[in-house]
């Protein structure tokens, strides 16, 4: 199966088959009669929505798998049309209408709205709560804290905010980030790339690499970004709309993020129950490796917030500002924009 990393969500995603996608068409509650093409309405009755990924299936799209397979999408008269994700991402997707909705990520909005012409599109609901990545290394190098890299090599995708963010954390730390070996990130299994000492320290989301080092009985160490530094507790991923299709039809928006919240709230109490639902709709998944994952995740989905998909307005402008003070933006914003909790409403 397809190794999940931190490069490969952030740095460029792969286009994604049509047929890996086939599990994404809904399981049950919809009408079988509903063709892929059918216009805004298909035959079925229910109202289609085109929802883009940001990556191969994983647990962070779980609750949509969960809704589609519950019906729960179908109870709100909408029929999810899963649609392949571009070379280039999924924002400009959405931004283009291509898609009605989609997932992708606070750090790619910011690129966006610092453009020269941002693209027409607002997150409208968090995934989960609390950015879920950080860095992982052997546990027999010892390094449990950011200056512990001085002296050891970290595996770089060569991205300014990546780069800013591992500085900024070790300087912190009272750590010489110039002491920190950047080597090049060439492979897909972090785990794999530590085994062979191919870097010593290497960016990864906790619920994927940390759990499958756990299964592979290697042992690692691993600190989270967002216990370090606060502006570092970013959304991602979150899910965002196209705003013309949104000023268009906003219950719409509402009803789908109604649906998404329920099968997010099945994920989050039925971890168990939710990882036999994603494996179900996408076989070539490793059950193993996505029952932890899941495990792991699920209390991320609405932690501590009210309920599923709020997003903290000052958590999401406390990110902006680092990105607008450290010139790390093309042009400064306003930390505010990018989006909204409107549709999450009643």
């Amino acid at each position: 199966m397809t190794m999940l990393s931190r490069r490969a969500f952030l740095s460029t995603c792969s286009g994604l088959g049509v047929a890996a996608l086939a599990g994404c068409a809904p399981t049950s509650g919809t009408d079988d009669d509903a063709t892929p093409d059918g216009g805004a309405d298909g035959p079925s009755g229910l109202t289609k929505v085109s929802f883009v990924l940001d990556y191969s299936p994983n647990v962070n799209h779980t609750g949509i798998y969960v809704a589609i397979d519950q019906g729960f999408f179908a109870k709100e008269g909408i029929e999810v049309e899963i649609v392949p994700v571009p070379a280039d991402g999924s924002d400009a997707l959405i931004g283009a209408g291509g898609a009605d909705m989609g997932l992708t990520y606070q750090d790619y909005i910011a690129n966006s709205l610092s453009s020269a012409n941002p693209l027409p599109y607002t997150a409208v609901a968090a995934v989960v709560q609390h950015n879920t990545s950080g860095i992982m290394s052997r546990a027999e190098d010892g390094i449990v804290r950011p200056k512990d890299m001085e002296g050891h090599s970290y595996a770089t995708w060569g991205l300014p905010i990546e780069q800013a963010t591992v500085k900024q954390v070790v300087e912190e730390d009272g750590g010489d980030f110039s002491k920190v070996a950047l080597v090049p990130y060439e492979v897909d299994d972090e785990v794999m790339g530590l085994q062979a000492g191919l870097f010593d320290t290497v960016w990864v989301y906790e619920w994927w690499a940390v759990q499958n080092a756990k299964l592979q009985e290697y042992p690692v160490n691993y600190f989270a970004f967002a216990d370090i530094s606060p502006q570092f507790d970013f959304y991602t991923p979150v899910i965002a709309a196209n705003d013309a299709f949104a000023a268009a039809d906003p219950e719409l928006v509402r009803a789908f993020l109604r649906a998404c919240e329920q099968g997010y709230e099945l994920a989050a109490t039925s971890p168990e129950r939710a990882a036999e639902i994603l494996c179900g709709a996408v076989p070539e998944l490793d059950p193993a490796l996505i029952a932890a994952a899941q495990a792991s995740i699920s209390p991320q989905y609405t932690a501590d917030a009210s309920r599923w998909g709020v997003i903290d307005r000052s958590r999401w402008t406390r990110f902006y500002e680092w990105l607008n003070d450290t010139g790390l933006v093309e042009n400064g914003f306003d930390p505010a924009l990018g989006f909204t909790n409107e549709y999450l409403e009643g």
